[in-house]
This record gives C-alpha cells, sequence and structure tokens, in this order.
C-alpha cells in the first residue's frame, strides 16, 4: 500500500450522518490531506447505512480517497468499499480476507506488539494503534505511547495508523514519531471553534 506524507489523515465519520454532512464532506476531501475514509456508524441499520455508503462512496471515489467500513466485511463486500477495518473482537483476518480478497484489511492493536505481530503474519495492510490521547469520540480503554509506533517500524514496513484525541496540537508529534496515518473524527466533525474545512486545513 502506497504511503503518500501529504495525506496522512485516515478520517473517520461522525456518530451521525447529518444532511450538512456531505456538503463537509466534499470540502475536506478536495483539501487532498486524507488517504482514508472510514464509515463507522454504530446506531443505523444496515439499509441505511447502505444508502448512506453509497453516497460517500462516489464522494470519495470523486477524491481519490479509499472508502473502508468499519466493523463489517460483509458490508464492504456489498458496498464494493475498497476494504474494511477490524477491531479485535470483529471477524477473523483470515476469514475476513477469504470474503473481501484483494481489499483493504487494517487491524484495531491497541498498545500491543503481540497483536501487531499477529496482524502482520495474517497480513493486514495497516495496522492501528491507540489512544493516543483521550478521545470524546470513542471511551479510552488502552491508552498507547509514541514508543510504540518506533519499536514496530524497526520489524515492519506495515503502515501505522494513530488512533485517539488527535487534533491540531498534537498531530505533529505522531507524524515525527512513525506514524504514517493519523486517524480523526471529533477534531474535524464536533469542532467548537473551527467548521469542518477550517479544522483539517490546520493539519498542515
Amino acid at each position: 500500500m502506497k504511503i503518500n506524507k501529504k495525506k496522512f489523515i485516515y478520517l473517520i465519520s461522525p456518530n451521525k450522518i447529518s444532511s450538512v454532512f456531505y456538503k463537509n464532506l466534499k470540502l475536506v476531501l478536495k483539501t487532498g490531506k486524507v488517504s482514508f475514509f472510514q464509515l463507522r456508524l454504530k446506531n443505523y441499520s444496515q439499509n441505511k447505512k447502505m444508502i448512506i455508503g453509497e453516497k460517500i462512496k462516489n464522494i470519495c471515489k470523486k477524491n481519490k480517497v479509499k472508502f473502508i467500513i468499519n466493523d463489517d466485511p460483509l458490508l464492504a463486500l456489498k458496498l464494493n468499499a475498497d476494504g474494511c477495518h477490524l477491531g479485535q473482537k470483529d471477524m477473523n483476518i483470515k476469514i475476513a480476507r477469504n470474503t473481501l480478497g484483494k481489499k483493504i484489511i487494517g487491524i484495531t492493536c491497541h498498545d500491543s506488539i503481540n497483536l501487531a505481530k499477529k496482524a502482520i503474519k495474517a497480513k493486514a495492510d495497516y495496522i492501528a494503534f491507540g489512544a493516543f490521547n483521550q478521545s470524546k469520540t470513542k471511551r479510552t480503554k488502552y491508552v498507547a505511547s509514541v514508543k510504540i509506533l518506533n519499536k514496530v517500524k524497526k520489524f515492519t514496513k506495515t503502515p501505522i495508523v494513530a488512533i485517539g484525541g488527535i487534533n491540531s496540537e498534537n498531530y505533529k508529534n505522531l507524524l515525527l514519531n512513525n506514524a504514517n496515518f493519523l486517524a480523526i473524527s471529533g477534531y474535524i466533525w464536533n469542532n467548537k471553534k473551527y467548521k469542518p474545512l477550517q479544522a483539517i486545513e490546520r493539519l498542515k
């Protein structure tokens, strides 16, 4: 998987999709800073996710952004998304690989070198660590430090995604410590100070 240093953002959807969301998404993706967009909706029906997913997929395609589905390889297959992100409690990567073939599969490894090694052995396309900071999007259960990024980089070329409470104040430190991509959600979508486009423009 190619890494473009300018496109270091792995954007995750807000928990609720409002009518203004699509307009903001177009503006944000046009900045050319986003490599991935992950659809992560916990409280929507499969039917609703399909409708929302189709719209987002088209916007992603126009902006050359990879469209990823959270937790659900079957939905990723139905939507013909670019791939799927799996947590440790989701479908086993080998089963997911059989379902998705050559599509992108990323794995959450929390703060664990052991989980990272397992994911790499199972040929994950990227590995995600975190939380590096307190997050309002998701309850922080695991805390990771930048040391893990530097350790992992010594034994793999698999791209690394950093997760958790990332904003314009703390993002540079993660990029300087071997994170290839930064998973960002709340800072873009729920920012009280800046609109989504203004927020992403602060990440240079």
